[in-house]
């Protein structure tokens, strides 16, 4: 799978698994700046931790649903 244009370059060669558990400015777009607001804001370190979010992840689901809610 190629993620080159997901993460900073130098996440390129690792696994998915190293990827996951990289720091949350190993993502494209990534400041080191925002990931230090997400750590203060919501205590988010890394990736998966991004990605397992509570908030982040109820916002998804509404934003999911909402477009089915919109198709009915």
């Amino acid at each position: 799978m190629n993620i080159d244009h997901a993460v900073d370059k130098a996440y390129e060669d690792k696994s998915l698994t190293e990827i996951a558990k990289s720091p949350v400015a190993a993502l494209q777009g990534v400041s080191d700046r925002q990931a230090e607001l997400l750590h203060e804001a919501f205590g988010i370190k890394t990736i998966e931790q991004l990605a397992n979010n509570r908030f982040f992840r109820m916002a998804q689901a509404i934003t999911i649903l909402a477009v089915k809610e919109d198709l009915a």
